[in-house]
């Protein structure tokens, strides 16, 4: 009996610390003239219900605005950092110490990314970054952190050569002294490859040898579909194709179970005359049939079933970067919140959900005359039959006790009253229509999502299962309440049976 009821209880408990299924995070880049705060980004993110984002830093703002936000945080170990921690054990668990632990459990960092693309932007570091990502996790096993965070590093897919027909793919030989060690670690730590997967740049680099529809997801005719003498699996898009030459070369080490993870894809929605198929049409297409392959566990034809959780590049369009138009305009908004397109997302649920009318909100303009809000906020809260209470002195939107910030909650309270009707968020043109959630600490704002997944006057999402504050950020938890729920009565059930 004893060996059945361990066997019982170990299942159990495995159920209760199942990883979660797949998901679609966005990276988070910085370089724009007018960079939303980090109250505005977070504020975003969850109005578009995105759980997992990737940030290129650990920017302290940042992370302390995504404090108890539920969401899944990867930070980075910037490459101008690479070369001291590589070399320092100490100089990592300083860096783990002042960007990890100083914010967890609040904020829930899961993952850390040590530099980014090295073996083919910065070589010089490539020696020290196995010995890097050691050391981080070294810190991380000292705090006890390392079953809740794992440890790895993105690799451009430029690292694979020869990457069709995958069956025949491998790492550049060059970098073995440095890819074998890196997979014993991930495999030793039960961590992942991170891997950035651009079909635009291999179509754009094929000379016209991939078709269009074949890097956009677009179905393909079966005489069209690229197949792989070798295994006579089937390939209907590029990133299929690119992340199983990934799962081979792999195999090729002989390492066959480390997972992958891919940390950058997108379409760029503008180009310049040389780069014609940069529109806004392709990247609305090539990112909603991603998320819909990755969300539908679609798989890849090596596994099927299993599918590959992806961060797209990026959330916002960053018009700083140097280089093409493309590399300006990969968002999927603007600075303002504003979709860049209205993604096609029916049938895979409520994430990034810039194609439903409930993520919009009315707030005043910036720099309007305070005269002109003050008259628009007594029309609203007197004419217009808004509530205002909440704007009383003791109440959870009095503060900050400003006109524009008490504009705009009158505001957008009476946008939503009148169920966003046009027109309604004018206001003599001293208000505008965001995407940005504005609710702030207590204060939440009609349509917006409540504190416990509920909201006001707008679409009901599910609260995030990993919001707590308190103990290891829970990011392998899947309906951690009802699973655990579970667990306890059926261990208190095995418990009378078998004691």
């Amino acid at each position: 009996m004893a060996p059945a009821f361990l066997f019982l209880l170990l299942f159990l408990f495995s159920l209760a610390s199942a990883d979660e299924g797949p998901f679609i995070g966005v990276n988070i880049g910085t370089d724009l003239s007018d960079m939303p705060s980090p109250t505005q980004v977070v504020a975003l993110l969850k109005a578009q219900n995105i759980r997992h984002v990737r940030l290129y830093d650990t920017d302290q703002a940042m992370l302390l605005a995504l404090a108890n936000s539920g969401i899944r945080v990867t930070v980075a170990v910037p490459n101008d950092q690479l070369l001291g921690i590589g070399q320092s054990n100490a100089t990592a668990a300083n860096w783990v110490a002042r960007n990890i632990i100083a914010h967890v459990p609040a904020t829930n960092i899961t993952a850390i990314a040590v530099g980014s693309e090295v073996l083919t932007t910065l070589q010089n570091a490539a020696p020290v970054l196995v010995s890097a990502m050691e050391f981080i996790h070294s810190a991380l096993v000292a705090s006890n952190l390392d079953g809740c965070i794992k440890v790895s590093t993105p690799h451009s897919s430029s690292i694979i050569i020869d990457s069709f027909p995958p069956s025949q793919a491998f790492f550049n030989r060059t970098w073995d002294p440095v890819m074998v060690p890196l997979l014993k670690f991930l495999q030793s730590t039960g961590s992942y490859i991170m891997l950035n997967v651009y079909p635009y740049y291999d179509y754009m680099q094929s000379n016209g040898v991939i078709p269009l529809d074949y890097a956009l997801f677009r179905p393909l005719p079966p005489n069209k579909e690229a197949v792989d003498s070798n295994t006579l699996l089937h390939y209907t898009n590029v990133f299929d194709a690119v992340v199983d030459a990934a799962y081979f070369s792999m195999s090729y080490l002989n390492f066959t179970n480390v997972p992958i993870v891919v940390t950058e894809s997108g379409w760029p929605s503008k180009g310049d005359s040389s780069e014609p198929d940069a529109t806004l049409e392709n990247a609305n297409t090539y990112n909603s049939n991603l998320i819909k392959h990755v969300l539908n566990n679609t798989g890849t034809p090596k596994h099927p079933g299993i599918a590959v959780s992806t961060f797209i590049y990026e959330l916002y369009n960053e018009d700083l970067r140097p280089g093409s138009i493309s590399e300006k305009n990969w968002g999927l908004f603007d600075a303002n919140g504003a979709p860049i397109y209205i993604l096609h997302l029916t049938g895979v649920g409520m994430v990034l959900a810039n194609d439903t009318t409930n993520q919009t909100f009315c707030v005043a303009k910036d720099g309007t005359d305070k005269k002109m809000l003050q008259a628009a906020l007594d029309w609203a809260c007197g004419a217009g039959k808004v509530d205002c209470s909440l704007l009383l002195q003791g109440q959870a939107c009095y503060e900050p006790d400003n006109v524009v910030a008490h504009a705009t909650y009158a505001f957008n309270a009476y946008y939503q009253k009148m169920a966003k009707a046009p027109g309604t968020c004018d206001f003599k043109g001293v208000a505008t229509v965001t995407t940005t959630d504005p609710s702030h600490g207590s204060c939440i704002f009609p349509g917006s999502i409540g504190r416990n997944g509920t909201s006001v006057n707008g679409t009901i999402l599910a609260p995030s299962s990993n919001s707590t504050s308190s103990g290891c950020p829970p990011q392998y938890f899947s309906d951690v309440g009802s699973i655990t729920s579970s667990v306890i009565i059926a261990f208190l059930l095995l418990v009378s049976v078998f004691l």
